[in-house]
């Protein structure tokens, strides 16, 4: 199971929300590529950089900081946050995302998302499942739609997609546990997808739950910045 540290960007600076409200927004650190080159120095080798600013202009902001992480380090970066047009995705790349994140697209352009995942590829392109109540939720988790999550994420795997970050959003940010029920039936249906947990993990103990299920990677997030899991334990999974 990957580790697979989160920063997330407002102003250029790392953040955390809870449960996607910007107004819960807590400032962590004001050099994103310091805290990219810890995570680094500790062995990890995946980074989850969320531009919470894109996700609201529906366009990349804080590529700067994708550019500066992605020259500073050797880690591979999967971006995501406002990616909604060709330009946007054009644009991840050649500032050196290894993969991109595609979420609310995904719901509101399939045809536009289909052509990403021929053009560029199942390795490049990651599918942001996020979930209330297995339903699909979009705009940064402001609006919940009536989509079912299992069968959307079928519905993809279906035509190629082979990476999954899951976020529950009722998780999120609350440091009170994943939603490891919710991976277990995941896999269950989808046995081969590439399903990477994300929010509420909180603890050592969580990421070797999430382990067991057999998750292919964890996001974590407020976990590390709020002190309860330190990245020596990180760089031991």
């Amino acid at each position: 199971m990957y580790i697979i540290p989160a920063i997330d960007l407002i102003g250029g600076k790392c953040v955390r929300l809870s449960q996607g409200d910007y107004s819960s927004k807590k400032e962590y650190h004001d050099d994103p590529l310091e805290m990219a080159k810890r995570f680094e120095g500790a062995g990890i080798s995946r980074l989850h950089l969320v531009d919470l600013d894109g996700a609201k202009a529906k366009k990349i902001i804080n590529g700067d900081v994708l550019e500066r992480i992605c020259a500073g380090t050797s880690l591979e970066v999967d971006f995501g946050g406002g990616i909604q047009a060709d330009e946007e995705i054009e644009k991840a790349f050649s500032l050196g995302a290894k993969q991109v994140t595609g979420g609310s697209i995904a719901v509101k352009n399939p045809t536009l998302f289909d052509e990403w995942i021929t053009k560029y590829g199942s390795e490049k392109i990651i599918l942001g499942a996020d979930a209330k109540n297995k339903k699909i939720a979009v705009g940064g988790w402001e609006e919940t739609t009536s989509v079912e999550l299992i069968p959307f994420i079928q519905s993809y795997f279906d035509k190629g997609i082979r990476y999954v970050i899951c976020t529950d959003v009722a998780k999120d940010g609350l440091l009170q546990g994943p939603s490891v029920d919710l991976y277990r039936e995941i896999l269950q249906e989808i046995p081969e997808l590439k399903l990477i947990a994300s929010g509420g993990v909180s603890s050592v103990k969580d990421l070797e739950e999430l382990e067991k299920v057999g998750v292919y990677g964890a996001i974590v997030g407020k976990a590390y910045y709020e002190g309860r899991v330190t990245l020596e334990e990180l760089a031991a999974f």
